[in-house]
């Protein structure tokens, strides 16, 4: 049968090509761990994809195709753009991860913008798409990936992707070759085994070998077509860095950019203590490496965290200080560069921001059958108010409060809304309500990690009788999950609103209670307004007393 064209993985309302920019205020965050740094031999990369736009959770059935069909690639306002040869087999897909367990996300690094090809055919979420039905494992991945810009045209800026199997991590960075060019520039790099790295909307891989295709492969004009365009000199002596040539960094971009991965690096591996001179833009700094080995091997739940950072416990704490405001909330609200009497400033831009449509952390082990193996930890809205949901590779439908509602429409029935909603309300008491919403967080992540073990060992037996079965078993359990978690929050919500209401504490049994400002913060407002507030006890003569 010929399948029905879907135009994106998990649809949004809006192009992610407009929103994945830091001058517009949306960027993505991954985080990539090998089986080897993990603490129960999972391969693991994360997606934060940032942006104002409600996202809608996909899954696509595997499908077999006629001779001749075609995939259809269209424009997110659904204009046919091209078409490509479709394959006679597409694999399943839930969300970013398919039935074998690849994974794969991105971050947008943009680079030079002269290099993007408004005539080539395939953008990034396509190419995406495309891998995840078309591969089996990273390395085809990358294969199909490449294979097609190299037909067909790369039309976007500059991209990082990651890409996990049960076995191997890659990452992968691509650009255009500008207007009127043909294909892409691309350089891929496994992750060696036992190690981590991590991308922020800025290129990673500087120097790579030319001569080790196990672990490192690249198009033939990575180098050539900078030396074409005069963004690499031979001549200098220099070895050849990719980075250095196909981006042109500023104190601005790289604030926004490395803070995020020094931050899980220096959670990840403390006594590294990286010089946080580089991400505060000075150019004579040493860039980060491009993996570490962390301190100790990190389980799913660790990833969690690291994807929940504001940098707290540092100099750029966003939790703390006047700009955090009485309650420390650790979000700034765009745009997020501004000027005070000519001089520019920027907001930190941390790892966890409300800007957020959906976030995952995969999880792909090789000892499990893929169905059961491969698991998508799936959230929505601002990572550090949401729930990572558990859904397995070989589900066969998706719970459908992820997949409905609209950026214009407030819906109860929209789980995305449902978060957006709570994490809205935690800003009007956000170092009160966040320890109400860590509490169920941690309650209900904690349950289904607990639970992990059991539902796969009940699914591996059935596998091995009665596959569709297991299959019916996995979706049923993940799905209920799923929506309990989401009237678990609509409660929460309603309870946060009741409970904080018009600036009370409802304490339990004891009514409401007046909880003011914190002291740090009614310093600063004297100290901003000295006589504004002062209440002076004047002395009243006795004389005139009215007795």
């Amino acid at each position: 049968m010929r399948s029905q064209r879907v135009i994106a993985i998990l649809v949004f309302a809006i192009p992610a090509a407009a929103l994945l920019t830091p001058t517009n205020g949306s960027a993505c965050t991954n985080i990539l761990v090998t089986k080897g740094a993990s603490a129960d031999g999972s391969t693991m990369i994360t997606y934060a994809c940032d942006g104002r736009f409600h996202p809608r959770l996909e899954n696509r059935p595997a499908a077999d195709h006629e001779p001749g069909s075609v995939h259809e690639i269209r424009t997110w306002s659904g204009e046919l753009r091209g078409t490509i040869p479709q394959v006679a087999h597409t694999h399943a897909v839930v969300g970013l991860m398919n039935e074998h367990q690849l994974a794969i996300s991105e971050t947008t690094t943009t680079g030079r913008e002269e290099l993007e090809n408004p005539d080539g055919l395939i953008h990034y979420w396509t190419l995406m798409e495309l891998a995840l039905e078309r591969a089996t494992t990273a390395r085809e991945a990358i294969d199909v990936m490449t294979s097609l810009v190299a037909e067909h045209g790369y039309r976007s800026t500059a991209e990082s992707f990651s890409i996990a199997d049960p076995n191997e991590v890659w990452l992968m960075e691509m650009i255009g070759t500008g207007p009127g060019g043909s294909g892409a520039v691309w350089v891929a790099m496994r992750i060696p085994d036992g190690f981590i790295s991590a991308y922020a909307n800025a290129p990673r891989i500087r120097q790579f070998p030319l001569d080790d295709p196990t672990n490192c492969l690249y198009s033939d004009n990575v180098i050539s077509f900078a030396v074409e365009r005069g963004f690499y000199h031979p001549e200098s002596g220099e070895p050849f860095d990719f980075a250095a040539a196909y981006d042109v960094p500023t104190p601005q971009s790289r604030r926004y950019t490395a803070t995020r991965v020094w931050s899980i690096f220096r959670r990840a591996a403390p006594s590294l203590a990286l010089d946080p001179a580089f991400h505060r833009g000075d150019p004579e700094a040493e860039p980060y490496p491009l993996w570490i080995e962390p301190e100790h091997k990190l389980t799913v739940a660790d990833v969690m965290a690291l994807m929940r950072d504001h940098y707290e416990g540092t100099d750029y704490d966003m939790t703390s200080g006047v700009d955090a405001g009485p309650f420390g909330t650790p979000n700034r609200w765009r745009p997020m560069t501004w000027t005070v009497d000519g001089v520019e400033h920027t907001w930190e831009r941390p790892i966890s921001t409300q800007q957020t449509g959906f976030s995952f952390v995969s999880q792909s082990r090789s000892w499990l059958p893929d169905a059961v193996g491969g698991v998508f930890w799936y959230g929505l809205d601002d990572t550090s108010t949401s729930v990572y949901v558990p859904l397995y590779a070989g589900i066969t439908r998706v719970p459908e409060s992820y997949t409905v509602g609209s950026l214009d429409e407030f819906s109860w029935d929209s789980a995305w809304w449902v978060f957006n909603f709570v994490a809205n309300i935690a800003n009007l008491k956000y170092s009160y309500m966040i320890e109400d919403i860590r509490a169920v967080q941690g309650e209900l992540e904690g349950r289904f990690l607990a639970m992990q073990p059991v539902i796969e060992k009940a699914a591996v037996e059935l596998a091995g009788t009665d596959p569709e079965l297991m299959r019916a078993f996995l979706t049923q359990y993940s799905v209920g999950q799923a929506e309990e978690v989401v009237r678990r929050w609509k409660a929460l919500g309603e309870h946060l609103l009741t409970k904080y209401n018009d600036g009370y504490v409802a304490g339990e049994g004891e009514g409401s209670v007046e909880r003011g400002y914190p002291e740090s913060w009614l310093r600063e407002v004297v100290r901003a307004r000295p006589d504004r507030f002062r209440l002076e006890q004047r002395e009243i003569p006795e004389d005139a007393l009215p007795y």
